[in-house]
């Protein structure tokens, strides 16, 4: 496999990435991710002769994203001149998939060495797409975005590897920074939080997650202005349930009657409104 000198949790995008690719080989995929494959092939030639099927975490990555795409096409539909602030995109291709009009700015936004593999891997597109490589909590990149339009933040396998701190300063901040929008992210409970330092995939990257909340809907608390709008669990999802193999949805059901384990993974939709006069 190509070194793609990314390092921590940097290198989570690589499973992300190559569950994505192979969903797309399949006859009836739940992305259809061309770019995920090509990007894969060029990174390692070889990803889908070692061992050909997605894994359980890698099929649940998969529909996560599918799961933000939908969101993300309806606000999009709503409202044709958003601001898209794509945070911790790694090499998704969600731009390139959801085709936004020339009258929607997206920014996707990442670590330098994250951006710059970008740059080589994924092809450009226009003038309203724009690649910003940084730390998301250095929040001085959001003085570079324009202002007084609708935004959509999308933050998609982020938010548990940030503090709650700076989870709590990013939301806040974006709230603050636009006039009305939505904010949708994926988040994990506090037991999945605290175990992440001994799970076998996040030690393999030498990652491990920073926050977590039972609650998430409890959040909306930190702006008067935000609003809680609803949630979608991962392990129960209906698109999983249709397409995954006999096998993997006898798994999921089992698990989902584990105490805890239906809600272990889930995003959530956020929305916000100008303040009235």
């Amino acid at each position: 496999m190509t070194d793609t000198g990314l390092i921590g949790v940097q290198k989570t995008l690589t499973p992300v990435l190559k569950a994505k690719a192979l969903d797309n080989r399949l006859p009836d995929p739940i992305l259809g991710d061309v770019y995920a494959e090509r990007v894969m092939r060029r990174l390692d030639p070889d990803y889908d002769r070692r061992r050909f099927g997605t894994s359980q975490v890698g099929l649940v990555a998969v529909v996560r994203s599918r799961a933000h795409d939908d969101w993300a096409r309806a606000f999009l539909a709503e409202h044709r001149d958003a601001v898209v602030l794509h945070l911790g995109c790694g090499l998704d291709a969600r731009a390139y998939r959801l085709d936004p009009p020339a009258t929607v700015d997206w920014y996707d936004l990442d670590y330098p060495a994250v951006i710059e593999l970008r740059h080589r891997l994924l092809p450009p597109r226009d003038h309203h797409h724009t690649l910003i490589g940084t730390d998301v909590t250095d929040l001085t990149w959001l003085e570079d975005v324009p202002r007084g339009r609708p935004v959509l933040m999308i933050a998609e396998g982020l938010v548990p590897y940030l503090t709650e701190e700076n989870v709590r300063r990013l939301l806040t901040s974006v709230v603050d920074a636009f006039p009305s929008g939505q904010i949708q992210f994926d988040t994990v409970p506090v037991w999945a939080w605290r175990f992440s330092r001994w799970d076998p995939t996040l030690r393999v990257y030498d990652a491990r997650f920073h926050c977590g909340f039972d609650v998430p809907a409890a959040l909306a608390a930190w702006h008067p202005r935000l609003e809680y709008v609803d949630e979608a669990p991962m392990n129960d999802a209906p698109i999983l349930m249709a397409k995954a193999p006999p096998g993997v949805r006898r798994l999921y059901r089992f698990m989902n009657l584990l105490p805890g384990m239906k809600r272990s993974t889930r995003i959530v939709r956020f929305r916000f409104r100008e303040t009235p006069a």
